[in-house]
């Protein structure tokens, strides 16, 4: 939902020493090669998971992979193109040979090709590809798995402050969104195909889309609206699903501009991701070192 003037209270994550987890517990972490993937995986594995890193590229991934196994961290390694629904499938296949139940999935893997002074929607389909249809394809592929204990499962999406409504200025666009009761996977997949329509015909600087990062910011409008769907659907079922945006961090899709480390953004979201079961939230959107938290996504 779209934030307000004034928000909700900021609930910081619990301190680790709240644990509910085991060596048994399992964390799926995409696209986590390097940067914010790569630290999450990290401290999930320094608290006591055991972890599975994927990455689209496979010397990349084993050498990230081979770096904390060094550390005698309890971690795996898979090859993961969320973008390519034929991996998504391999890699779930995997996943329930070896493991068969997951507790934590953490979808970070995604793509932008502006720079921090530039907006282009040169490449939007593949940013759409990889930041929406690649999270719900590999969500969807597992949903099975998931647990579903008294521990709670949950599904931590990283997400973006640039996806939130009032990034929106389409009034018909922005109704559909916050009709919570309509909304639907088949609503929001009909809007991302609308923007996608409007760029082939270049007509889309008019229409009312985020004005910032544009394809990119529109992958996280879609992708914070279907966390919705699901936080709704399984409410109460054993799954949890939250939004957490890191802010402006010092990674490669900023060009190694921000405010703050990868490693210190992990650290909110390894938090986040570890909640003891009865401080669980659904369908909140995280704001990442800022005094607040939106009630809704």
């Amino acid at each position: 939902m779209e934030s307000k003037d004034v928000e909700p209270p900021f609930f910081p994550p619990p301190v680790l020493s709240t644990r509910w987890w085991s060596p048994d517990t399992v964390a799926i972490v995409t696209g986590a090669n390097k940067g914010i993937g790569f630290a999450l995986v990290k401290r999930l594995a320094e608290s006591g998971l055991t972890v599975i890193l994927t990455a689209r590229d496979e010397a990349r991934g084993l050498k990230a992979f081979q770096s904390l196994a060094a550390e005698g961290l309890h971690v795996h390694f898979s090859l993961l193109d969320v973008s390519d629904p034929d991996s998504i499938q391999t890699f779930a296949s995997w996943f329930q040979h070896s493991f068969r139940k997951l507790d934590i999935l953490v979808n970070n893997a995604g793509v932008s090709f502006n720079n921090i002074n530039e907006n282009s929607v040169e490449h939007a389909e593949e940013v759409i590809k990889t930041n929406y249809y690649g999270p719900k394809m590999l969500i969807e592929a597992l949903l099975p798995m998931f647990r579903r204990s008294s521990s709670v499962s949950r599904i931590l999406n990283i997400s973006s402050r640039l996806g939130l409504l009032n990034k929106l200025k389409n009034p018909n666009i922005k109704e559909i969104l916050l009709d919570e009761e309509k909304l639907s996977k088949d609503r929001i997949d009909r809007i991302v195909s609308m923007f996608l329509e409007n760029v082939k015909t270049g007509t889309w600087k008019n229409q009312g889309w985020p004005e910032i990062w544009t394809d990119y910011a529109v992958s996280k409008l879609a992708l914070n609206a279907y966390s919705r769907v699901l936080a709704r659907r399984y409410k109460g079922c054993g799954l949890s699903v939250n939004c957490f945006c890191p802010g402006f961090t010092q990674t490669a899709m900023t060009g190694g501009k921000g405010n703050h480390t990868a490693d210190a953004a992990a650290s909110i979201g390894t938090r986040l991701a570890l909640l003891p079961p009865e401080e669980l939230p659904t369908g909140k959107f995280y704001l990442g070192f800022s005094p607040q938290v939106y009630s809704k996504l």
